[in-house]
């Protein structure tokens, strides 16, 4: 693989023209947390993306943007991958209740086991996104044990159109259009894709396949310098198959072969928002926002069909003077599940969190109180009292250096699945909250070539929530366990036509105590969890035109996502994809090219033994065109 990745480098060098292009690196402002810091002045673990690194990749999704550029794991949820499984800091297969993820503070968390759908995002309405480890429990809340993602949209930029095909039948089509006026900021965006799939689902050759069209529009009206107006909506429509798990022998075989059973399903959501914000003064704003969102899934294939309504409200002050900030806030949340039965999980939750700067350091502390309340409409209902708490403290040591600390106490209440029959609304048995402290040291670098962020982790775990399968095939907790890890990242500017970037994330997660059916699980390792993922990308630029890239992404071996007594005869293989592009640019267009998984490596996530669903098991290829306007 090495040998292969080599001669691809190489080859690079003989693109011809040796033109120069500028290139410098600078600290990103933050906007994920209540106060204002940049990557440099953060007291916690931050990564920060912008809309330009997102157009960079050519990437297909939100998904493989995380996976193949941030130090975040996703991988297709049992075959899917419009509801892909998402892990950061070691939380295996159940990692995406883990991580809160907010779309311009909107929660897109649900209230059972299904995971937040990040492919009803437009890629192209991306303005940045920022990835908070191992902190964030005082404003996010419930689930914010590994950090949280929040993606933002905007109306900067360029308006565009984009066009692409590829191999499989694929085809995408994107538009972005902003408009800014004195008063008024409007951003509209939309995606309609299609690909005819890459394994068969039938002895016919009929394949996967799989379509999307999503939409978004976000209004801001300011009539005067002291009120903004906010207006917002999207929709998605999504209609999938996805094939069942292979044996061994079969994924060894053929990955792309049909397996014994196959899953249609087809999803829609309705999401509109609106808010404001208000200037008392020049120290003083109010800001409130409310959401709607109405999600259908139907699995055709079972004949079960799931209506989900959830509406959420929040509002905060925030006071700033030239050292302090310090913003108080509420949230409410209320989410039903219809089916065969309703089910209902709400929460209303407090806050409170200030910054202080003095000269060379900075001081933030935080405070949440939530409570979250359950009804199945029959006979059972609970309320769960939680806090969370945050201390973080960045010390410059130069201007281009800074060292920080982090302490989190965060906690992740039950989903409705954990507790109650999904054919029947009967209560089956309480799951208690997760409760974990969670403490983060690192080192930030920044330089006009250079951006090196060095952090460690360890976060202490009460009651860990998980699923065994067979033969327990229960919803329950752990009693206690660890997790500890090592995050690397590194931007360089090698000269004017190299520049190069490794992300590499070291983890373990062990089970300290847990006994289940006579079984003892202590020092055992959670399941489905990697200690090494890597992420190494190299691009060339021989004029201001041109761009050549080649991204290697590795993931070690695991146990398999059941294998909790980490016996199984299978375990999940290692990782391995190899990816190229190259982009030509001009003012009013862009030409790419994109070869995912270059040596056609096969990958597949292991449930257990015989039992896998192959992913990213073949070369695939896009091709296209964007037009600036």
């Amino acid at each position: 693989m090495f040998k292969h990745t080599l001669s691809i480098v190489a080859s690079a060098t003989l693109v011809a023209s040796l033109g120069a292009q500028t290139l410098t690196i600078e600290p990103i402002t933050v906007t994920a947390g209540a106060h204002e810091n940049n990557e440099l002045n953060a007291p916690y673990a931050i990564e920060v993306y912008t809309k330009e690194d997102i157009q960079k990749s050519h990437v297909q999704n939100i998904y493989e943007f995380l996976n193949q550029s941030t130090s975040i794991i996703t991988i297709p949820g049992y075959g899917n991958p419009f509801a892909q499984k998402i892990d950061m800091h070691g939380y295996g297969a159940d990692g995406y209740q883990n991580i809160v993820v907010l779309l311009n503070g909107r929660r897109l968390n649900n209230i059972d086991m299904t995971s937040p759908l990040l492919s009803s995002i437009p890629l192209n309405a991306i303005e940045r996104i920022e990835i908070t480890k191992g902190s964030g429990s005082v404003t996010a809340g419930d689930g914010a044990n590994a950090g949280v993602i929040n993606i933002l949209t905007s109306a900067t930029g360029a308006n565009a159109l984009s066009l692409y095909g590829g191999t499989y039948g694929t085809k995408d089509g994107t538009f972005n259009i902003n408009k800014n006026t004195d008063t008024i900021r409007l951003n509209v965006a939309g995606e309609a894709y299609n690909t005819n799939g890459t394994r068969r689902i039938d002895a016919d050759g009929n394949k996967d396949e799989k379509s999307l069209v999503n939409g978004t529009f976000n209004l801001a009206y300011t009539p005067n310098n002291d009120l903004e107006i906010r207006l917002g909506g999207d929709f998605s429509n999504m209609d999938t198959i996805y094939g069942g798990s292979l044996t061994l022998a079969q994924y060894n075989d053929d990955p792309s072969q049909s397996s014994v059973s196959n899953t249609h399903q087809k999803f829609s959501t309705r999401a509109v928002n609106t808010g404001f914000s208000y200037d008392f003064s020049q120290n003083l704003t109010l800001n409130a926002d409310l959401s709607h969102e109405k999600k259908t899934s139907n699995y055709i294939t079972y004949s079960s069909v799931s209506h989900y309504t959830y509406d959420s409200a929040k509002a905060n002050t925030d006071y700033k003077n030239n050292d302090f900030t310090l913003r108080t806030g509420v949230d409410g949340f209320k989410g039903e599940r219809q089916g065969n039965v309703n089910l209902e999980k709400n929460s209303v939750a407090a806050f409170v969190t200030g910054a202080l700067a003095l000269g060379k350091d900075t001081l933030q502390l935080g405070y949440r109180f939530e409570k979250v309340s359950y009804d199945n409409k029959k006979d059972w209902n609970k309320n769960e009292d939680l806090h969370g708490a945050d201390v973080g403290f960045n010390h410059f040591l130069t201007q281009e250096q800074s060292v920080f600390f982090n302490y989190s106490h965060s906690y992740q209440s039950a989903d409705i699945d954990r507790l109650f029959s999904y054919s029947t609304g009967n209560f089956t048995g309480y799951v208690d909250p997760m409760q974990a402290h969670n403490f983060t040291v690192g080192y930030n670098f920044i330089q006009p070539n250079n951006k090196l962020k060095v952090s460690a982790y360890y976060t202490d775990l009460k009651n860990e929530i998980y699923y065994y399968a067979a033969p327990l095939w229960i919803n329950t907790n752990i009693d206690k366990s660890h997790k500890y890890g090592l995050d690397f990242y590194d931007q360089l500017i090698i000269n004017d036509q190299w520049n190069a970037l490794i992300n590499y994330n070291y983890v373990q997660a062990i089970i300290d105590e847990e006994i289940q059916s006579t079984t003892n699980y202590a020092n055992k390792k959670l399941p489905g969890v990697s200690d090494h993922n890597v992420k190494v990308a190299l691009t060339y630029l021989p004029n201001p035109a041109t761009a050549l890239s080649i991204t290697q992404l590795y993931r070690s071996k695991a146990y398999a996502a059941n294998d909790f007594n980490n016996n199984f005869s299978q375990k999940q293989e290692a990782y391995t994809s190899t990816n190229i592009g190259v982009t030509y640019t001009q003012k009013d267009y862009e030409l790419f090219v994109k070869i995912n998984n270059l040596f056609n490596q096969s990958n597949g996530i292991w449930i257990r033994d015989n039992a896998i669903y192959p992913v990213d098991f073949t070369i695939t290829a896009i091709a296209g065109v964007k037009f600036i306007f």
